[in-house]
């Protein structure tokens, strides 16, 4: 006679399957807004039952609210919008640049309700500086708060390559950034008992432009993040690419120009960065080596499209090096989308015919069919949304748990 045996993987299964639910209704309302009950049905795969039933728990923990829809002029009961509850919960969100660094409170939902900025000077390495103002800012955002909303994550997002796991910046060229453990001393002078993980700006962009800017609706797509140099976030299949010990997607040091190419700080030349960055358009624009930061940029972007011959050329060529490395990545990837961010934003912007005149010679005719090219919706803040989303991940694995603590 066959006997049935109840084991901890059989009694767990089920509130496993109901975590995942709670987390996925979550996250469905926290990216798209509010959602009535039968969309949230049809998007999610359940019955009605189900999501009654799943919607009550996130309101019993003031999560989510429950309302009438507004009138619809369809015969029959309508379905209850689901919302979020943005004025109770949110994250502190934190972004590093070479030339700035910002701080911002962020809703549940997405919407960024407080933010603070200062100017970052290039001037070597400063670990204890960046954290002290970025503790001094989520200090006063806490503050700025209402006292009842909880702040359920912190997280941040840096220009270099960083470890993950411990927030350890294991190396950033611009200033110099060796090892540094930039996550666990911003945790330690926050004081919230949390930990604040940190991702590579250029993966926390391209996340942030799937989930809520330009890419969305695209499950391949490659994200070009320019600050000083180039960095790349790839997605693959609706997943970030990165790589073995998490340093993938290093797209500003492919080489495309071995034989002449501009020295790199990585000790390489020719490197992507090196041909297209900010001080390679400056220079060859002719500007003073002093003259640096996005404005610079811009203004010879501007100055191009306003016909002075030397910008004029600088945009081009450096167009013509960025349409090199981005014919290379659609060719390795074919991607969906390929998005502008950060600097690149305004090269693109006026070079845009040089880039497009490269895919049409360099890439294979069946991965450019069907390729789009565009800019970050986000704009400068694709990285600060990034690290925002990073931040709420506890919260949307696990929704009860983390409102309860």
């Amino acid at each position: 006679m066959l006997t049935s045996r109840t084991t901890p993987e059989s009694r767990r299964a089920p509130e496993e399957i109901r975590r995942h639910h709670l987390g996925a209704l979550l996250r469905h309302l926290h990216l798209s807004g509010p959602l009535s009950r039968a969309k949230l049905a049809e998007r999610m795969g359940l019955n009605r039952s189900t999501i009654l039933a799943l919607t009550a728990e996130l309101t019993a923990a003031g999560l989510v609210r429950e309302e009438r829809p507004r009138e619809t002029g369809r015969a029959g009961r309508p379905s209850l919008v689901v919302r979020p509850e943005p004025d109770r919960w949110y994250v502190l969100a934190f972004d590093v640049a070479v030339d700035r660094v910002v701080a911002a409170r962020v809703a549940l939902g997405g919407a960024i309700l407080d933010r603070r900025e200062a100017v970052r000077p290039r001037a070597g390495v400063d670990l204890e500086t960046v954290v002290g103002v970025l503790a001094g800012f989520g200090r006063e955002l806490r503050r700025a708060a209402d006292p009842q909303a909880r702040c359920v994550g912190t997280a941040a997002s840096y220009c270099g390559m960083i470890r993950p796991g411990d927030g350890m910046v294991r190396y950033g060229p611009d200033l110099g950034w060796v090892d540094q453990a930039f996550g666990a001393e911003l945790g330690r002078q926050l004081g919230l008992g949390l930990p604040v993980p940190v991702g590579n700006e250029a993966h926390l962009g391209a996340l942030a432009e799937q989930q809520r800017g330009a890419g969305t609706g695209f499950q391949n797509l490659i994200y070009l993040h320019g600050d000083v140099g180039v960095g790349g976030g790839i997605i693959v299949g609706g997943g970030l690419l990165g790589g073995d010990g998490g340093y993938g997607c290093e797209v500003g040091h492919m080489v495309i120009n071995p034989y002449d190419g501009r020295p790199c700080l990585c000790g390489s030349r020719g490197c992507l960065e090196a041909e297209v960055g900010e001080r390679a358009l400056l220079d060859t624009a002719g500007r003073p080596a002093d003259l640096i930061g996005h404005d610079a940029v811009r203004e010879v972007v501007t100055a191009a499209e306003n016909g002075e011959p030397a910008a004029r050329e600088a945009v081009a060529r450096i167009g013509d090096w960025l349409g090199i490395g981005v014919a290379n990545l659609i060719n390795l990837f074919n991607p969906g989308v390929v998005i502008f961010g950060g600097m690149l934003r305004d090269v693109y912007r006026g070079s845009a015919a040089q880039v497009r005149a490269r895919i049409a010679t360099n890439v294979l005719p069946v991965s450019r069919e069907r390729v789009q090219l565009r800019t970050a919706a986000l704009g400068y803040d694709a990285t600060l949304v990034g690290a925002a989303e990073l931040g709420f991940a506890d919260l949307l694995a696990d929704p009860l748990a983390v409102a309860a603590r």
